[in-house]
């Protein structure tokens, strides 16, 4: 027996021990004590599916956080201090002509990359472009060049940003270093990802 065994079976008699005693100090007939065990049962079950998903229940809490405040980052001035998600990844509520897109954060990518479905939200039209060859972390994939009239980030705005669309990448969507490396600096401290325009 190795040390997580060991611990999931005194876990297991503590929580039996726990119930136990508190059925036999209540001194209950037989359907109250078959009502206080389904009710002991389910209270635990529901404690260890919550710690068994406890890392998407906090990707849900993060987006949900997001979508009720409706910032996802701290500005001030021409700084924008965007915060970690607990996925490991910078995750920003941006606008393109006005039209609020979610963007991934890769610093990885060449140029911001749009999906087609936030494209055309946005008014931008790439389906007469020619299409050119991309390398993603996927492999490659053929993509539109197109230029964005405005792409906001916070406080942080470019124009005529150079970006690609692409129906192959689904509905996610890229700051990349074509928008980073307009910026005066960017910089990874700890857990926040700091953009300075």
């Amino acid at each position: 027996m190795n040390g997580n065994e060991t611990a999931r079976l005194v876990a297991a008699g503590l929580m039996i021990g726990l119930v136990a005693s508190n059925l036999w100090g209540r001194r209950l007939n037989f359907s109250q004590t078959i009502r206080m065990m389904l009710i002991w049962t389910a209270l635990f079950s529901g404690i260890y599916v919550l710690f068994l998903f406890r890392g998407e229940a906090r990707a849900v809490w993060d987006r949900a956080k997001v979508d009720i405040s409706g910032q996802q980052a701290d500005a001030s001035g021409h700084v924008l201090r965007i915060p970690m998600r607990s996925d490991g990844h910078f995750w920003a509520v941006g606008a393109v002509n006005g039209q609020r897109v979610d963007f991934l954060i890769d610093s990885g990518a060449t140029t911001t990359a749009l999906s087609a479905s936030a494209a055309r939200m946005a008014g931008i039209d790439a389906t007469t472009s020619l299409q050119i060859p991309v390398d993603t972390a996927n492999g490659t994939i053929m993509a539109s060049p197109i230029r964005i009239g405005e792409l906001a980030v916070g406080p942080i705005r470019q124009t005529d940003a150079r970006a690609t669309v692409s129906d192959a990448s689904g509905d996610l969507n890229l700051l990349g270093m074509s928008f980073l490396s307009e910026l005066k600096s960017w910089k990874v401290e700890g857990r926040t990802l700091i953009l300075e325009q």
